[in-house]
């Protein structure tokens, strides 16, 4: 019998996994899919790195400086701020403070007027200096802060909200204030981007590590029915067997959470990103670039190899395009896709070739106000429950995650330390 299984080797279930196991305790991981990962996949196709989805990783997440070695994962990062197609052409905004030259040419662009910039100075400050528990006193959805404080222009209607669109895959604006205002801070303080193998390199690592201190992690094994018999708990998988341990620390997405639990499905978030392949890129610029003419389906797209030029065969370049994945009515189609990019880049692509879509209907956890603070991961005896949905809806809130379900069955476990040294 194990001290402890892990369902799920996703980003909370690996963390969860090497930090019990770096204390000496037996841990099995099941995991379903044929890698580790989760939500955080990569997959060669034709010569190009195709992550699931639109990815980025942020070096300023706390949890991930605590996990990985960052320096390994050899990131590409994006230049901080983005092109917006507007009725008159192309402009472009950069970070203030980091690009300081590119001010005057923001302020010319015609989408940053003064009240703009000092109701976003004036709603973005309390991010900076308190933390997510004060941010969430008296929370309200996003678009009604912006009321609040006077943000009606284009700033807002042109900038933010197609942009935050494609970061929390919706365009009401619905998401708590305080979540948005802490994407904020993380975007203030770090420079995302993407590792040159791609965003499974983040996964691989932390597999990598909880193996190397003792971890089994068993792929294309898919738990079923838990059931506690006595003084242990029993994990049906898909050998027909059964798995048991002390302890169970269930680490699956929202869409499988209640099969193996019975808690309430989250609510998610969907998103549509398409892949393209063209021998020349529309621009030289890494820039994400989103519409701000509030037209669609396409809420933002970038050039990937102008940042991770890993991502493409030599001479070859790799573009993203990301869209909403309604959870009523249609998805996007490949002609509304390409009738769109090709205004937005003001360019024919006709050229170019579709490498893949991929719908990701359970993309985000819903994060609607008010915000709620982060859930137990203790949901029964010797049952524990990880995952981005039990925090906030991020690489950060799945790998905290994480951590904190460690540390309760440590606790649980009579461990004289709740936490493990991270990995460097």
């Amino acid at each position: 019998m194990h001290d402890v299984i892990v369902i799920g080797a996703g980003l909370a279930g690996l963390r969860c996994a090497g930090l019990l196991s770096a204390r000496g305790l037996d841990v099995v991981v099941l995991e379903a899919a044929d890698a580790v990962g989760g939500r955080q996949r990569t997959d060669i196709v034709d010569g190009f790195r195709l992550d699931r989805g639109f990815q980025v990783l942020n070096p300023a997440y706390p949890a991930l400086r605590r996990s990985v070695d960052l320096d390994a994962l050899a990131l590409g990062s994006f230049p901080v701020g983005m092109r917006v197609r507007t009725a008159e052409g192309m402009a472009e905004l950069r970070h203030p403070l980091r690009y300081p030259q590119s001010i005057a040419a923001s302020l010319r662009s015609g989408l940053v007027n003064t009240r703009d910039a000092v109701a976003l100075a004036r709603w973005a400050a309390p991010a900076l200096v308190h933390p997510l528990s004060r941010l969430a006193r008296n929370d309200v959805a996003v678009r009604e802060g912006w009321d609040a404080v006077g943000l009606r222009g284009p700033l807002r209607t042109a900038v933010l909200e197609p942009f935050l669109a494609g970061v929390l895959a919706e365009r009401r604006g619905e998401t708590s204030e305080a979540f948005v205002r802490l994407l904020v801070r993380y975007f203030v303080l770090g420079r995302p981007g993407l590792p040159a193998q791609g965003i499974a390199a983040v996964p691989e690592q932390l597999a990598a590590h909880a193996r190397t201190t003792g971890a089994d992690i068993r792929l294309d094994t898919s738990a079923g029915r838990i059931s506690a018999l006595g003084e242990e708990i029993r994990a049906e998988v898909s050998e027909g067997d059964s798995v048991r341990a002390a302890r169970v620390v269930v680490a699956v997405g929202p869409d499988a959470v209640t099969d193996l639990t019975g808690l309430a499905r989250p609510a998610t978030n969907g998103l549509q990103t398409w892949w393209f392949a063209a021998d020349e890129p529309p621009t030289a610029s890494a820039l994400l670039t989103v519409d701000g003419r509030g037209r669609g389906p396409v809420v933002n797209t970038v050039v990937m190899t102008h940042t991770v030029p890993s991502y493409a065969p030599a001479g070859r370049h790799l573009i993203a395009a990301t869209c909403l994945l309604p959870r009523r009515g249609d998805p996007a189609e490949e002609n509304e896709v390409r009738r769109h990019l090709s205004e937005i880049w003001g360019a024919d692509i006709s050229a170019w070739e579709l490498i893949r879509r991929d719908d990701i209907t359970d993309a985000l956890p819903a994060q609607p106000a008010p915000l709620g603070a982060a859930r137990s991961p203790r949901y029964a005896e010797r049952l524990y429950v990880a995952g981005d949905h039990r925090d906030t809806a991020s690489i950060q809130g799945a790998l905290a995650s994480g951590e904190r379900a460690a540390r309760a069955v440590l606790n649980d476990a009579g461990s004289s330390s709740s936490t493990a040294s991270p990995h460097r």
